[in-house]
């Protein structure tokens, strides 16, 4: 049996644990820039708040309804994820993070009742964190989604639906009542197209050609059938495969113009995409830069412009790297343009242990040169990001991202700490 493990409204349910009077008010959590919104509470789901909705189209409902704001706090937010994490861990031996809310856990070989352990697993995380959990329980990954979804949503389960424990006419009941859309890996274009072949509910898909879903679709949909008719074809990934690409990149909170500034950005996302490489132990074999103005503003002059550079030899080393973006900023820059957005990313990505060195190559002694990365690593660890760096990011950051309505760092900084009296 596989359990799925879900924080309930994440984001809004960590600001909820360190800001009490949040709670049973309607509260919305907004992108990079508080551009958008990207998380709400039950409250804000009630009064019509749309996922990716325009945060300056909603502040005069926002207004009129008492709805709180909140800026996306993503130090807050991977801490108490890794909080959550922990924890489950030492409910089942076996355990896949599949994303910063949710979690797969195994039950296999356990001899407590399933259901009482998840309860046992909703207390616990409560008690230790105050963030809320539902439990999914079944025996594939999509059907413990599934039933995650109705312990969600459906009040008569008390956050744990164990799929199994339903009799077949529930099971058949659950799936016809929900639209085929609501399956993990079923998005909305695929789901137009089932629409199109007569397949409206997850019992539809259930009750398809597995075959045939494999013609008209992919291997992936098929599998997806034979999930949802209780036959495991997706495995439990207890290890994080390494990433192939890191992207980091960010939209400014204003317009800036001159290149010392992107390079600072630049310098920046460099040094944040080179720390993420060595956490996993990869090189990269080359790297891309990109720049653009605001699409969304079109009376402006217009200007994007990327460029992707191999590199001599893959590498991990911030100065190395970030010496390469640059050079490639400086040739993709224009001059009069207001530039709203710019990132960086490392492609060609390889163990560091199955790269060929260069004979004719001269570089900086490469030990000393990892000694020093793990100095800069180890110092923002302990001290917060950007503690130390590399001259050309600068220290002003007027183009950073907007953040008007960020709560404190309760976990994360010290001068943050919550008081208790």
């Amino acid at each position: 049996m596989i359990a799925l493990v879900d924080v309930n409204n994440f984001y809004v349910s960590c600001q909820r644990v360190f800001e009490p009077k949040l709670m049973g008010k309607p509260v919305v959590v907004l992108s990079n820039n508080d551009g958008c919104v990207v998380a709400r509470s039950s409250e804000a789901k009630a009064l019509g708040i749309k996922m990716a909705a325009p945060w300056h189209q909603l502040r005069d409902f926002a207004q009129q309804e008492g709805i709180i704001a909140r800026s996306s706090n993503y130090a807050l937010y991977a801490d108490m994820s890794h909080r959550v994490m922990t924890i489950l861990s030492r409910f089942s031996p076996n355990q896949e993070i599949y994303s910063i809310d949710e979690c797969f856990l195994s039950f296999d070989g356990l001899l407590q009742d399933h259901t009482e352990l998840a309860q046992d697993i909703r207390r616990t995380v409560l008690q230790w964190t105050g963030l809320p959990v539902c439990v999914g329980i079944a025996p594939t990954k999509t059907l413990a989604k599934l039933a995650n979804h109705i312990a969600k949503k459906q009040a008569p389960f008390n956050g744990v639906c164990a799929w199994q424990q339903l009799n077949p006419n529930q099971q058949d009941a659950q799936m016809q009542a929900l639209p085929v859309g609501d399956v993990w890996g079923i998005g909305r274009r695929i789901s137009e197209r089932m629409a199109q072949e007569g397949i409206h509910t997850i019992a539809d898909l259930r009750a398809s050609n597995a075959d045939q879903i494999r013609q008209r679709h992919s291997i992936v949909v098929q599998r997806t059938v034979h999930e949802l008719r209780g036959i495991p074809s997706i495995e439990l990934e207890e290890s994080t495969p390494d990433k192939q690409q890191i992207l980091c990149s960010r939209s400014f909170g204003q317009e800036i113009y001159t290149e010392q500034e992107l390079g600072e950005a630049i310098s920046t996302y460099i040094a944040r995409a080179a720390e993420k490489l060595r956490q996993q132990g990869s090189l990269a074999g080359s790297l891309a830069v990109f720049i653009r103005t605001n699409p969304f503003r079109p009376k402006d002059p217009q200007y994007s412009q990327h460029i992707l550079v191999p590199l001599t030899q893959a590498s991990d080393d911030t100065l190395l790297l970030t010496r390469a973006a640059l050079w490639v900023l400086k040739r993709i820059y224009r001059t009069g343009f207001a530039y709203a957005k710019a990132g960086v990313m490392l492609c060609d990505l390889q163990p560091r242990t199955a790269v060929q060195g260069h004979l004719f190559l001269q570089t900086a002694d490469p030990i000393k040169r990892a000694a020093l990365n793990k100095v800069m690593d180890d110092i923002n660890r302990q001290w917060g990001r950007g503690s130390i760096r590399v001259a050309s990011a600068g220290f002003n950051h007027g183009w950073k991202m907007r953040q008007n309505t960020l709560s404190p760092y309760w976990t994360t900084r010290w001068a943050d700490l919550p008081i208790v009296r």
